[in-house]
């Protein structure tokens, strides 16, 4: 999977590479000859989801356009220990100075795509969809999200501006989720409105309003039972808080069609790669 990268990655890119790099690479710099070339693969070290290729390609180009990056597998393919994941040639300058961003970019990538593969095979017996939320790394929530979308999974609003989602603290402000929903709407928003509700009843209130979507919040999975045969399909259920691996499934079987994961992206494990030269 190769594609432009959005620009806000690219700038992801550039202020990696500028805090990394500062003034310059003094070890790089002072070693290796200006004309000097290498060659090089990078490798998985596990197996899992790869995710991020296109991205640690931008990172050796944006250092010097005469570097050759050949992907070996595409973005979101499942790959083993040993695979040959890319491989590069050019300037020894760029590769050298380049490498670590470009690994911190997949591993991250690859972790958080590896991490939702296994959510979404847990419940692939299922209609349910697995979403991530907005518990991602700060500057770094489009690649975090791109990740998700490359293990399988579908993301959630980009940020506070694309979809009006109603939670708790807004209610208690507001003094109701009615009167939280009429504030909104005498805004004059088209966007799909979400509420967060806590009980059966905050759910009643949430479908006399006529909302899209309705976030179950923290409710067992008997509530959840419950709030989808109250629902009947008038609005899209998501199921969230202390959702794991281990209860997923049982979650999924409830009939919510959402299931939102915050450890998608605020707790990956990295995915281990290396790039091993050869001269």
């Amino acid at each position: 999977m190769h594609s432009e990268l959005p620009s806000e990655i690219s700038q992801y890119i550039k202020c990696a590479l500028e805090e990394d790099i500062g003034t310059g690479d003094v070890t790089t710099n002072t070693i290796v000859p200006a004309n000097a070339s290498l060659r090089g693969r990078i490798v998985a070290k596990q197996d899992g989801i790869v995710a991020g290729l296109d991205v640690a390609k931008q990172v050796f180009l944006t250092l010097n356009q005469n570097v050759k990056f050949v992907a070996k597998a595409d973005d979101g393919s499942r790959v083993t220990r040993r695979d040959v994941l890319a491989e590069v040639e050019g300037p020894a300058r760029a590769l050298l100075t380049g490498e670590r961003i470009a690994l911190n970019f997949l591993g991250r990538m690859s972790g958080i795509a590896t991490l939702t593969r296994t959510f979404v095979d847990a419940v692939a017996s299922t209609s349910a969809i697995i979403l991530d939320t907005r518990k991602t790394a700060p500057g770094l929530r489009m690649t975090d999200k791109l990740a998700v979308r490359l293990g399988g999974g579908e993301n959630h609003r980009a940020g506070l501006f694309d979809m009006v989602l109603i939670k708790d603290n807004h209610i208690d402000f507001a003094g109701s989720i009615t009167q939280a929903v009429e504030r909104v709407r005498a805004s004059g928003t088209t966007l799909e409105i979400e509420i967060e509700t806590r009980t059966l009843d905050d759910v009643r209130e949430a479908l006399a309003l006529g909302v899209e979507r309705i976030l179950l919040d923290n409710m067992s999975p008997d509530l959840m039972q419950e709030a989808v045969a109250i629902c009947g399909g008038r609005a899209k259920l998501e199921a969230s808080g202390n959702v794991t691996l281990d209860n997923v499934l049982e979650v999924a079987k409830t009939g919510v069609d959402y299931i939102s994961v915050g450890a998608l992206t605020h707790s990956p494990a990295v995915f281990d790669v290396s790039l091993e030269f050869v001269g």
